[in-house]
């Protein structure tokens, strides 16, 4: 009767692992995790049973069958993207067998996808040795070299993408590392927190680049003859749905990823958040850290979605590849963490999914990483304007030195002779010998070169007004030097220094000089032919 039990159940869980295998095949995800469930729970109820049982055999059996029903459930709990959940299969099931391939092969996949790469190459490494079938060796080998490449970006911070930028950004975008830098959370004289550089960086070298929690793009239609602003809103509120539900969907997936949510700001009093430490941030943090933290309140979700979210096409960000066609929005969480300034020091680069931050001018230690969140060549009563717009009152040592001149008769001059559409090279003239008077220096001259850079960039692109003018416009090249040394760089002016450079067919120093204004504009991320290209030199 026993033995007639014992097959019957046998056979049972036979076709269970069949039809779950079945579905697995099919790449039906949640059905086959459906049965994979079931076959586990039946397996453990078997083998509590037969715990002090004689018969070896079957208890063998039973193990075997629960690790076969853990690691095809931990395959298909990561095509869902719930990594947390298949890491835990996967190591319950090397607790029966820790030589186990497949199992092996799985985890080394999900540790990869979780940027956890010296793990991921371990799982590797282990499973070539006790590789079974060579038509693997291949595949593995290139998972290693992967593993390899990711953890010295990680680790070093150095990208180069010169070979998808000379090939025109052909196929997909390159995968990338997590990498955090020389930076660090602390609270702010800006608004509530920032980050902070913890040594010196160079313009150009790079800060992190990080993975996006979730993105969606889309085309919105521009209004004219068949569209109009509803339309585009409507689209745009479509597109926004959608990526409140991947973020949700993110979050309930892991932990990790609910819990780093859970410190961002969601427009409460800034002062009364608690300083995250850097570390949590890191890819080899595991879980365990926010197992009490949930973002299950849909009000605060939105709330900090709506404070941190990034747009790809914004002032201070360059697409590279085909995503520049779309309008695209995402979640950084660690970016959400830097503060605007008018006088901000870095950029951002958006390559696929993976945002990457580089120094836009020289940081010091010690020093706030900023952005601008919008358009900074602006001058500063239109500023102003905008930053009431945000929210927030900009107190960046740029705005103070503005306010402080911004009641003087020659400056309300010039706004007043930019707004009746005066010659460009007669308002540069005036603003450059009211400095000269003022005798102003460094930045404080880049401060106002920037706030009125579209009367520099109307008089550098017209040959009438720069011969009327002569040298009292000084050169384009010293202009916008100043400008990317005071505010940072900016694609706009460094336009504007390479078609001076084309015009006059500059040699290597010039040269040297654009390109060196490129590092701030794209960061360091090309070696210098491809930068020539990317500024079609």
């Amino acid at each position: 009767m026993k033995e007639e039990r014992a097959e019957m159940e046998e056979e049972m869980m036979q076709q269970l692992r069949s039809k779950a295998t079945e579905f697995l095949l099919r790449e039906e995800w949640m059905e086959s995790i459906k049965l994979y469930s079931h076959l586990v729970s039946l397996c453990q109820e078997q083998l509590s049973k037969n715990n002090d049982d004689s018969d070896s055999d079957r208890v063998s059996k039973l193990q075997k069958t629960l690790r076969l029903a853990l690691s095809n459930r931990a395959e298909a709990r990561s095509r869902l993207g719930d990594f947390s959940e298949a890491l835990e299969d996967c190591d319950r099931a090397l607790d029966i067998e820790s030589s186990h391939f497949k199992t092996l092969f799985c985890k080394g996949k999900i540790l990869l996808n979780l940027n956890r790469y010296t793990g991921a190459s371990d799982c590797f490494k282990t499973a070539l040795l006790h590789l079974q079938d060579n038509q693997y060796s291949e595949t593995l080998h290139g998972y290693l070299e992967r593993c390899k490449k990711l953890e010295f970006q990680s680790r070093t911070g150095i990208l180069d993408l010169s070979d998808w930028v000379l090939s025109g950004f052909q196929g997909k975008s390159p995968e990338l590392a997590e990498h955090i830098g020389a930076v660090e959370i602390k609270k702010s004289e800006k608004s509530g927190r920032g980050l902070f550089a913890t040594k010196d960086i160079e313009a150009g070298n790079l800060l992190l680049f990080t993975k996006a929690v979730a993105t969606v793009r889309g085309i919105l239609p521009e209004p004219g003859e068949d569209s109009d602003s509803h339309s585009t809103e409507s689209a745009r509120l479509v597109l926004w749905k959608d990526f409140i539900d991947k973020v949700f969907a993110a979050a309930m997936r892991c932990k990790k990823t609910s819990g780093l949510i859970s410190t961002l700001s969601g427009g409460e009093d800034e002062e009364s958040l608690s300083v995250p430490d850097i570390s949590l941030f890191r890819p080899e943090t595991g879980e365990i850290f926010f197992s009490d933290e949930k973002v299950d309140d849909m009000g605060r979700l939105l709330n900090v979605l709506d404070v941190n979210c990034l747009t790809e096409d914004a002032i201070s960000a360059n697409v590279l590849g085909k995503n520049c066609d779309y309008y695209g929005v995402g979640l950084w969480i660690l970016a959400s963490f830097i503060n605007h300034s008018c006088d901000p020091n870095a950029r951002r680069l958006h390559i696929g999914d993976h945002l990457v931050i580089h120094a836009s001018k020289d940081i010091k230690a010690g020093d706030e990483i900023t952005f601008a969140y919008f358009d900074v060549f602006l001058p500063f009563n239109k500023r102003r304007e905008m930053s009431k717009t945000w929210g927030f009152y900009c107190k960046c040592k740029r705005c103070r030195f503005e306010e402080e001149i911004s009641s003087r008769g020659e400056i309300k001059e010039i706004e007043m002779a930019l707004e009746r559409g005066s010659d460009m090279g007669s308002v540069v003239v005036r603003l450059e010998e009211g400095m000269r008077r003022r005798m102003m220096k460094g930045k404080e001259k880049g401060y106002l070169r920037a706030s009125y850079w579209v009367a520099f960039s109307g008089a550098y692109g017209l040959e009438k007004t720069m011969k009327r003018w002569g040298r009292r416009i000084p050169a384009d090249e010293t202009v916008a030097e100043s400008v990317a040394e005071a505010v940072g760089g900016d694609e706009r002016v460094l336009r504007v220094a390479i078609e001076g450079l084309r015009k006059r067919g500059g040699g290597v120093y010039e040269m040297e000089r654009a390109l060196k204004l490129g590092r701030g504009v794209y960061g360091k991320v090309v070696k210098k032919q491809a930068m020539r290209a990317l500024l079609e030199l």
